[in-house]
C-alpha cells in the first residue's frame, strides 16, 4: 500500500566530493554482514575505480528508529547521484559499530499497532554497577521473545505483517548479541537496494584499524589539544561542537575488566577512566598487535576509521553527527586521513491514509499537526465548533461593550479624583476577565461534547508526532513494514532517490 511521505528541507545543499585514488581492500571483506545478494555488492566493491559512501547507526532493537533505514537509503541514493556524475561504481555501505555499549540506549522500540495506538517494548535493563560490554558481545537474552511476541500480536493481519515479523524473528534470538541481531537484520532488509552492511567490531576491521588507534593514543595529548582549540573556534562561531573535549580522554577505548573503558592521558601513559587501571603505551602496542579486538574508537574516531579503512568520498549524517563531523576535522588532519564529504541524511515521515483523512476532514495542513501551538489552535477550533451558534459573536461583543462602555466612567471618576482612575480601570480589567473566565469554561464543556473529534486529532497527532518527539526518532521501521508490507521499502527507497537528484543533480561538479 501506497503511503504519502513528507520530506523535511535539506539544511543546506552539500557540496559534491571529490573521488579517491584508494581502492577497496578485499581482507575486509569478512567483515561484511552476510545476506543474500552480498555477492553482487562484493563485486561492485571489488572493480576497478569503486569508491565508497558511508554511514552508520547504533545497534536497535528491531532496526532501532526508522531514520536508521532511511539513513542507509540515504548514502544509497547520494552514490548513485555520483555514479552517475563519475561513471563508476559508487557502492553504499551502512557501519555496524559493534563495540558500543550503551545497551540502554537501544534496549526499547515503539511503533504504530494495527489500531493505531502506540505500543512499546524493552529489553531488561542492564544492572548499573554490570560492565560496559559491547553489544557485540551482549546478548539479547529471553527479553526478546516477549517483545517479539506483543509486535506480532500488534498485527492481526498476517498477510500483510507476516513477512515482517519472519524476518525480524530470523534475527532477533535470545542467543544472539544486540549487534549480531541488528547486523544481521539490517543486511537482509539492505542488500536488494545494493547497500552493503559491514561489522566494525569484525576482526578484520579490528586489525585494519588498530594502527591508526595506536597512532590516535600516541599523539592523544596533542589531539585534545587540536580538539579543544577547534571547540573554541566554533563556538566564537555560534555553534555547538557536540561533543565534549580536553578533558586529557583520548579518542580510543580500551575493553577491560569493567567492559569498555575510555583512555584517559596520564604522563607517559594512559588511565581507564571507569577501573582506574594504568596501561603503558608499550602495553597499548602490544594489546594493538595480539588482541586488537580489544580497542575501539569514540565518536570522533569512528568516521576517521572509515576514512582509513573504506574508500569512502561521502558520509551520510545526522544532525548531531553533521556537528561532531564539523569538530573532528583537526583528527583527521593530524592522523593523515583523507576527510569524507558529510552529508545530510535525508529526513521526513508517512502520512498515513487515515491521517489524511481527518486532515481533510478539519480542513488542517500537516504542519498543524507537527507544530505545538499550531495543534493546539486546532484543537480550540474544533472545540469552538462545538459552541452555540453566535455565542463567539456575544463574548467578543461583551469584550467589546466593557471595553466601550467602562473608558467614559474611567474618565468621569478620574475628572472627579485622579486617585480612583486606578481603581476603576482595575475594575474594567476584572469585569473583562470575568469575561474571560466564563469563556474559558464555556469552551470547556464544548471540548467535553467534541471529545470523539478531539480524540481523533490526537490519534493522528500521535502518528507523526508520537511522545512530541519527530516520528523518524521513535517509531521502528519494521511497524510500518508490518503495517503496509514489505513492499513500502521500494517506494521508500524511490523517493529518497529522487529527493537526493532533484537537490544534488543540479550542482555543478567542481572545476
Amino acid at each position: 500500500m501506497s503511503v504519502p511521505l513528507f520530506d523535511t528541507p535539506l539544511p543546506e545543499r552539500p557540496e559534491l566530493p571529490e573521488p579517491r585514488a584508494d581502492g577497496w581492500d578485499p581482507a575486509l571483506e569478512p567483515a561484511l554482514v552476510a545476506a543474500p545478494g552480498l555477492e553482487a555488492i562484493v563485486a561492485r566493491l571489488r572493480a576497478p575505480g569503486a569508491l565508497v559512501v558511508t554511514t552508520g547507526q547504533q545497534a536497535g532493537l528491531f532496526t532501532g528508529p526508522a531514520y536508521t533505514v532511511s539513513k542507509a537509503l540515504s548514502a544509497r541514493a547520494f552514490a548513485l547521484v555520483l555514479e552517475r556524475r563519475w561513471r563508476r561504481p559508487v557502492v553504499p555501505v551502512f557501519w555496524v559499530p559493534g563495540d558500543d555499549h550503551d545497551f540502554d540506549e537501544v534496549a526499547s522500540v515503539a511503533w504504530l499497532g494495527a489500531d493505531g495506538g502506540l505500543v512499546t517494548a524493552s529489553l531488561p535493563r542492564r544492572p548499573a554497577d554490570a560492565p560496559l560490554t559491547p553489544l557485540g558481545r551482549e546478548p539479547l537474552g529471553e527479553g526478546v521473545l516477549t517483545a517479539l511476541d506483543a509486535f506480532e500480536r500488534s498485527f492481526p493481519d498476517a498477510g500483510t505483517s507476516g513477512e515482517t515479523v519472519a524476518w525480524l524473528r530470523r534475527h532477533y534470538r535470545p542467543d544472539r548479541a544486540v549487534a549480531a541481531a541488528f547486523a544481521g537484520a539490517m543486511a537482509e532488509l539492505l542488500a536488494p537496494w545494493g547497500v552493503a552492511c559491514l561489522d566494525g567490531a569484525h576482526p578484520a576491521a579490528k586489525r585494519k584499524a588498530a594502527p591508526l588507534m595506536l597512532h590516535a593514543l600516541q599523539r592523544a595529548p596533542e589531539l585534545d589539544h587540536a580538539l579543544s582549540e577547534r571547540a573554541e573556534a566554533l563556538a566564537r562561531a555560534g555553534k555547538d561542537a557536540g561533543v565534549p573535549v580536553g578533558d586529557r580522554a583520548s579518542l580510543v577505548f580500551l575493553d577491560g575488566s569493567l567492559g569498555r573503558d575510555r583512555l584517559v592521558s596520564d604522563g607517559d601513559g594512559f588511565i581507564a577512566r571507569r577501573a582506574r587501571t594504568a596501561v603503558s603505551l608499550s602495553e597499548l602496542e602490544s594489546i594493538a598487535a595480539v588482541t586488537p579486538d580489544r580497542l575501539s574508537g569514540n565518536v570522533l574516531l569512528r568516521p576517521v576509521l572509515e576514512s582509513a579503512l573504506l574508500p569512502t568520498v561521502a558520509y551520510v549524517a545526522g544532525p548531531g553527527e553533521l556537528r561532531y563531523l564539523e569538530l573532528a576535522a583537526p583528527v583527521y588532519e593530524r592522523l593523515a586521513v583523507p576527510r569524507q564529504r558529510p552529508v545530510p541524511r535525508w529526513s521526513g515521515l508517512f502520512v498515513e491514509p487515515r491521517v489524511t483523512r481527518v486532515l481533510a476532514k478539519y480542513g488542517a495542513s500537516l504542519e498543524a499537526l507537527l507544530d505545538d501551538g499550531a495543534a493546539a489552535e486546532l484543537e480550540a477550533r474544533i472545540a469552538r465548533d462545538a459552541l452555540p451558534d453566535g455565542a463567539e459573536a456575544a463574548f467578543a461583543a461583551l469584550r467589546q461593550a466593557i471595553d466601550r462602555h467602562y473608558e467614559p466612567v474611567v474618565r468621569a471618576v478620574a475628572g472627579v479624583d485622579p486617585t480612583l482612575e486606578r481603581p476603576a480601570a482595575a475594575a474594567r480589567g476584572q469585569a473583562l476577565h470575568a469575561a474571560q473566565e466564563l469563556e474559558k469554561k464555556l469552551l470547556q464543556h464544548a471540548r467535553k461534547r467534541a471529545a470523539t473529534e478531539l480524540a481523533q486529532i490526537a490519534r493522528v497527532r500521535l502518528a507523526v508526532r508520537p511522545e512530541g518527539k519527530p516520528q523518524e526518532r521513535v517509531l521502528s521501521m519494521a511497524g510500518f513494514l508490518a503495517r503496509y508490507g514489505t513492499g513500502l521499502l521500494a517506494e521508500l527507497a524511490d523517493h529518497i532517490a529522487a529527493w537526493y537528484a532533484r537537490a544534488l543533480e543540479a550542482t555543478p561538479p567542481k572545476a
